[in-house]
């Protein structure tokens, strides 16, 4: 197994087949490992197929909450650029909710998906802290499950658009992706390849998720 895929403390120890079902996710290569095939397994095997899509869409289901909206995003700033009073509200409150992830933090961000321009793709990021915990959002809402997958499927989404909005090196910039979620996965902040958030605001280690 490739050095890269050792050390993933944040990662979970279940198998990733009862992971994937749990979201109701069924990846698109077919795997050649034991149904048992914890996540290094699985990622090292997902590697070495270049099946980079199916990598980002597990490391949006493997990332604890937080670490999962960072990952996404350090995304939106991969085209949006360094943080700035321009910022589309849905990125800043999300990461607002990174630092301190409150349930005012919470509801801010939720708030910012109602006001949001039709093509702010950003509101991936703030759908992906209000769906963190499995719930339907803050309040009242907590009460409702969200649908399976929801949080996860937002953090993969705001991978997708950024691939696409730097398409001129769709490959090159999906495994710097891939790169930055393993980072997170081992403690890291995730500031690898292009990143552009500002480093000092960044929560340097993420904490577990709680």
């Amino acid at each position: 197994m490739s050095e890269m895929f050792e050390n993933l403390v944040k990662l979970p120890k279940e198998p990733v087949a009862k992971l994937l079902s749990r979201q109701q996710v069924l990846l698109k290569t077919p795997l050649e490992c034991e149904v048992s095939a914890t996540a290094p397994q699985v990622l090292s095997e997902l590697y070495s197929k270049k099946a980079m899509i199916d990598l980002l869409r597990l490391m949006g289901i493997l990332l604890p909450p937080r670490e999962r909206v960072w990952w996404a995003c350090l995304a939106a700033r991969d085209y949006i650029g360094p943080r700035s009073p321009k910022d589309p509200p849905s990125l800043a409150m999300s990461e607002a909710w990174v630092v301190d992830p409150t349930e005012e933090n919470r509801q801010a961000a939720r708030i910012t998906i109602d006001h949001a321009y039709v093509d702010d793709d950003t509101v991936n990021c703030a759908w992906a802290v209000t769906y963190h915990d499995g719930t339907l959002g803050p309040g009242d809402l907590r009460q409702y499950p969200a649908p399976a997958g929801a949080a996860e499927a937002a953090a993969f989404a705001m991978n997708m658009v950024a691939l696409g909005q730097l398409s001129d090196k769709f490959e090159e910039h999906g495994y710097i992706l891939i790169e930055r979620a393993l980072d997170i996965a081992r403690g890291g902040n995730g500031h690898v390849g292009t990143a552009d958030a500002e480093k000092a605001d960044a929560p340097e280690p993420l904490p577990e998720a709680t």
